[in-house]
C-alpha cells in the first residue's frame, strides 16, 4: 500500500488528488507528494527493512507507489565508500563517496526516479511514455521502459554526448533530436504531454519521478548506521536531487530513526551553466536562465525548474552553492580516479572540483562528515577526456626499452 494522501502545490499549497497532473492550475508551480506520516510512524519500523532486499524499494512506504513496483527490482542501495585517499587529497577527515556511477541498469541517479516514474504511469494506465532528456534520463527511461513493455519517445538536444545517443537507441527506444537546447526540448514535450495521453516523466508524472531520488538520501543515511552526514556536496542541473534528499533526511526525522542533526547541503554547478549556484551566491531566489556553455552537459539546463526550491534548500541549511571552470571539472574526475578508483562522468567532477574549492575557501568544515554524491558513470562522457590526459609512451616489444624508458627515468628522479 502506499501512504501518499495527494498532491501539493509547493508555492500556494493548493491540494490535488494523485493525478498525473503537470503541475498547479492556479500558480504553475511544481507539486508534491504528501504522505501521512503519523500513519507511517505507528506502521513501520526501521528494523523492518533489514531483511528486505538491498534495492530502493526497501523503502516502499515512502514512495507513492501503490502496488508492486513495476520496475527497478534491481535499482538503488549503490555503495556508500569511504574515501580516505580522496579525503587527503581535499585536507578533509572523514570523506565518503555515495556512488550511483554503478546504478542499475544505466549506471546513474536516474534510474532510480524512472522506477518510480514507470511503476506509477503503469498504475495509471499509459502504453506509451516519454521525456526531455540531458541524457542519463534518456538512458534510464530508455533500458526501463523496454523492461516494461511501453513504447518510449526520447527527446534530446542534438548536440548530446554520442555515448548517451548510443546508450539510448540500443533498448529501441524511439530517439528524437532537437535543434535546441535542454529547455527548448522541455518546452516542447510539455506541449506534447497536453496533446497527447502519454506518460512524460519529467511532465504530467514529474511529481511522483521526482520522488525517487530521496531513497538516495534514505541509503546514505542507513549506510552511515542510521545517521544524517554534517555536510554533503550535490550536483545541480533542474535543482530536483538536493531539494529530494534534503525531503528525505527530514522524512527520517519525522519517523525518529535519526538523532534530528542538522545537515549543510552544497549545490554544485558547472560555470558554464550555473543559475542556482549564482543565485545561491547572491543569497535570492530569483533565478537568471542562462545559455550553456560546459562540458558537463548533463547539468546543463539554463532554466532550471527546481532552481527556487534548490536555492531554498541551501540557504535554509547553512549551506552554499558553488561552481567550476571546464578544467576544474576534468581535474576533480582524474582526483577521484586516481585516489579511490571510481570513474565518474563530468557532474561528478564537478562534484569533487566544488569540494575542494569549498574547502579551500574556508566554507566547508574539513573536520566534519562529509559525504559526495556522483551521480552517473564517467563511461558516459569520455569524449570530455579526450585530448585532456597524458598520451601513453610507444615502444619496442623488448625489455631494455621498458627499462630505459622507464626505469631508468625513474632511478634519475
Amino acid at each position: 500500500m502506499s501512504y501518499a494522501i495527494r498532491l501539493k502545490c509547493r508555492e500556494c499549497e493548493r491540494t490535488y488528488p494523485l493525478d498525473p497532473i503537470a503541475a498547479c492550475e492556479e500558480c504553475w508551480a511544481p507539486l508534491e507528494v504528501v504522505y501521512d506520516y503519523g500513519k507511517l510512524w505507528a506502521d513501520l519500523r526501521r528494523e523492518d527493512l533489514a531483511s528486505r532486499p538491498p534495492n530502493m524499494w526497501r523503502y516502499r512506504e515512502l514512495l507513492p507507489v501503490a502496488g508492486e513496483p513495476w520496475v527497478g527490482h534491481q535499482t538503488g542501495f549503490t555503495p556508500l565508500v569511504a574515501a580516505p585517499r580522496l579525503g587527503a587529497a581535499l585536507g578533509a577527515r572523514e570523506v565518503y563517496v555515495k556512488n550511483d556511477a554503478v546504478n542499475h541498469p544505466t549506471l546513474s541517479f536516474k534510474d532510480r526516479v524512472v522506477a518510480v516514474a514507470l511503476s506509477k504511469a503503469h498504475e495509471f494506465g499509459f502504453d506509451t511514455v516519454g521525456c526531455s532528456s540531458t541524457g542519463n534520463l534518456a538512458n534510464a527511461l530508455a533500458a526501463q521502459a523496454a523492461a516494461g513493455g511501453f513504447k518510449t519517445f526520447i527527446f534530446v538536444p542534438a548536440e548530446l554526448e554520442p555515448e548517451k545517443i548510443i546508450g539510448t537507441q540500443v533498448y529501441g527506444a524511439t530517439l528524437v533530436k532537437v535543434q535546441g537546447n535542454y529547455d527548448q526540448v522541455n518546452r516542447l514535450c510539455a506541449e506534447i504531454a497536453q496533446k497527447h495521453s502519454w506518460g512524460m516523466v519529467n511532465v504530467n508524472l514529474r511529481s511522483y519521478y521526482s520522488e525517487g531520488s530521496k531513497t538516495l538520501g534514505y541509503e546514505i543515511a542507513e549506510q552511515l548506521g542510521w545517521r544524517l552526514p554534517q555536510n554533503i556536496v550535490i550536483p545541480m542541473a533542474g535543482g530536483s536531487l538536493i531539494t529530494k534528499v534534503n525531503k528525505a533526511f527530514e522524512e527520517l526525522k519525522k519517523l525518529a530513526w535519526v538523532a534530528p542533526a542538522r545537515t549543510r547541503f552544497f549545490g554544485a554547478q558547472a560555470a558554464g551553466c550555473s543559475p542556482i549556484t549564482t543565485a545561491a551566491k547572491r543569497g535570492t531566489t530569483e533565478i537568471e536562465p542562462q545559455k550553456p556553455r560546459t562540458i558537463a552537459k548533463s547539468l546543463a539546463i539554463g532554466n532550471p525548474a527546481d532552481g527556487i526550491f534548490a536555492v531554498k534548500t541551501i540557504l535554509a541549511s547553512g549551506g552554499a552553492g558553488e561552481d567550476v571552470e571546464d578544467q576544474e571539472i576534468v581535474d576533480g574526475i582524474c582526483l577521484l580516479a586516481e585516489t579511490e578508483g571510481i570513474f565518474a562522468e563530468t557532474a561528478g567532477g564537478v562534484t569533487i572540483a566544488v569540494a575542494r574549492k569549498l574547502i579551500r575557501q574556508g566554507r566547508l568544515n574539513p573536520e566534519e562528515s562529509l559525504v559526495l554524491a556522483i551521480t552517473g558513470n564517467g563511461l558516459k562522457t569520455l569524449g570530455a577526456l579526450q585530448g585532456r590526459l597524458a598520451e601513453g609512451v610507444l615502444i619496442r616489444p623488448k625489455v631494455e626499452d621498458f627499462d630505459e624508458q622507464f626505469l631508468s627515468t625513474a632511478a634519475t628522479a
